[in-house]
């Protein structure tokens, strides 16, 4: 704000508590300079949810003492620190190659966003929504992606997972959808041979084809309590 605007600021504030009002000339001036000290770098007004006349007045409401122009300074800075916190800085329309104008065009923008000049840009996120109607129909038309004969030729370097997908499909439980408390390995992991040495650690890392016998208890009694439920 420059003087003029600071000045305006006064008068508001003169009006809804007459203790800022200053009748002596020179009190006056100094009460301006000192204003304008601390308010030069904070505008009056922005499109972008700030105004110096909503702060003055939530300011009288909340505090019995005069308000200060460091009150005003301090909320200028939090909408600041606010609106910087919710920007995520897009990628800039410079060269890349020409670091030095590449990092101009970010602070501008960065700068634009803190002074109110421009909305803060959101972070990007993978949104979702609901399936349209006859999803579920459509893929099971395409059927899998990997086609038979891929799989049936894939299955003798993931015998775990082909043996994972012949016990599905007949009925049975699935093993891998559950952590084997023998070896350690988490869901959707094929068992591995664990040997105990003589000092008795565990030792061995090669994966199995098929899985422990308590892996296979396991998802068996979560088999039982699913359809149980059902």
């Amino acid at each position: 704000m420059d003087r003029r605007e600071v000045a305006a600021v006064l008068t508001y504030v003169g009006r809804l508590d007459p203790r800022t009002i200053r009748t002596d000339a020179g009190e006056a001036r100094d009460q301006l300079a000192m204003w304008h000290e601390l308010l030069g770098d904070v505008p009056m007004a922005t499109g972008q949810g700030w105004d110096v006349r909503e702060i003055v007045r939530k300011r009288i409401v909340m505090s019995p003492y005069p308000i200060l122009p460091a009150d005003v300074a301090r909320e200028w800075q939090a909408h600041r620190r606010d609106r910087l916190a919710r920007h995520t800085d897009p990628t800039p329309m410079a060269d890349p190659d020409h670091p030095r104008v590449w990092r101009a065009e970010l602070l501008a923008a960065r700068d634009a966003v803190a002074a109110g000049q421009a909305a803060p840009s959101p972070h990007r996120g993978i949104t979702t929504g609901r399936h349209r109607a006859g999803l579920k129909d459509q893929l099971a038309a395409v059927g899998s992606y990997i086609p038979p004969a891929v799989r049936a030729e894939l299955a003798p370097y993931r015998p775990a997972r082909a043996a994972r997908e012949s016990a599905l499909a007949d009925g049975g439980p699935d093993v891998l959808g559950v952590p084997c408390e023998w070896c350690h390995a988490d869901k959707g992991e094929p068992c591995r041979r664990r040997r105990i040495s003589l000092d008795g650690t565990a030792r061995g890392s090669a994966p199995r084809a098929t899985a422990h016998p308590g892996r296979i208890e396991r998802a068996q009694a979560v088999q039982a309590r699913q359809e149980s439920a059902a």
